[in-house]
């Protein structure tokens, strides 16, 4: 059985929406699993949703000096999780993997379990947080190995318009990981809007330079609604400008004013992507297990999806 979600992320007339998560820490037992899965799923049942995204969560102290500001703490494994959400509401799940830290033939068997006993069908390879860190499978060498597996995985990379704001070169990472096999992308969460448009303008040039198609690009958005969640998103590099600090921490009601922040940089990366042929998704997340912001999260997911339908009509009635 392959993906179901490969015919969605290639009809570009329409948007592609998840829900992110990460699995439950590792010391929580199986009955513990079925009531946070369950809630997770009742959330979901107000919204219309393509598919969840399932991270794998590092330990990226070797990334930044500064002290994480939520403790690390390790995780049932993602493909477990993927799993049982999978059976529970027979939606497609997106799975993160992190490849630095085994070999090439580690990696393979992990390929084997997933297809043959997780059921994963669509896939995202991430690699090592930091070029210093102990790198026994570079991300390259991660997709040679994928392509000579025998399964047929629908697979992501991951975009970070932060490093095309340093470098310049993020659009090159995409075009090479096109090559080596990625559909599609999923960003870091956008609070810099204008990083992330430049990004998306630079690709489609050189996607149309190159003859190809853009891939689409599935935005990640997360509601903010404390000084401290400000703070790990700014550990996990995270760009907010100076001003939409001082906007969030200010307001009367923070998480209001993060959800009116995230609209509006979502409106200003459709201006730039849609008329260059750039195919977009969203993908919600909250980055703490605060209900409020669990809550806002759902709040944004609507919102966004609203925005991005609309635009979706405007341009196929101008058409």
């Amino acid at each position: 059985m392959t993906s179901q979600l490969v015919n969605k992320f290639q009809d570009p007339s329409r948007g592609v929406y998840f829900i992110g998560t990460t699995p439950p820490k590792s010391s929580l037992e199986d009955a513990q699993l079925d009531d946070i899965s369950q809630k997770l799923l009742n959330r979901l049942e107000s919204i219309d949703v393509d598919g969840l995204i399932v991270y794998d969560i590092q330990d990226e102290t070797s990334r930044i000096d500064k002290p994480r500001p939520f403790p690390f703490m390790e995780t049932h494994d993602p493909r477990a999780w993927s799993k049982r959400l999978h059976q529970a509401s027979d939606k497609p799940v997106i799975t993160y993997k992190s490849v630095s830290s085994r070999s090439s033939e580690a990696f393979s068997g992990w390929l084997s379990q997933a297809w043959e006993e997780y059921g994963i069908r669509d896939l995202v390879l991430v690699g090592s947080p930091s070029s210093t860190g102990d790198i026994k499978l570079p991300l390259p060498q991660a997709y040679e190995t994928l392509k000579a597996s025998p399964y047929d995985f629908n697979l992501g990379g991951v975009t970070i318009a932060e490093r095309h704001a340093k470098k310049g070169d993020e659009h090159l990472r995409l075009t090479k990981k096109s090559a080596a096999g990625c559909d599609f992308f999923i960003s870091q969460a956008v609070y810099n809007p204008q990083a992330t448009a430049d990004l998306i303008s630079r690709y489609a040039r050189t996607c149309k330079e190159q003859g190809t198609a853009p891939k689409r690009i599935i935005l990640t958005f997360t509601p903010c609604g404390s000084a401290k969640t400000l703070e790990f998103m700014e550990w996990l590099g995270i760009s907010v400008p100076e001003a939409t600090k001082h906007r969030i921490l200010d307001a009367d009601a923070p998480l209001k004013e993060s959800i009116k922040i995230c609209r509006n940089a979502l409106e200003q990366i459709i201006e730039t992507a849609l008329p260059l042929g750039v195919p977009l998704g969203l993908n919600i997340e909250s980055l703490t297990n605060r209900k409020e912001e669990i809550d806002a999260s759902i709040t944004l997911y609507r919102l966004l999806k609203a925005t991005l339908d609309l635009k979706l009509a405007e341009q196929a009635l101008a058409k």
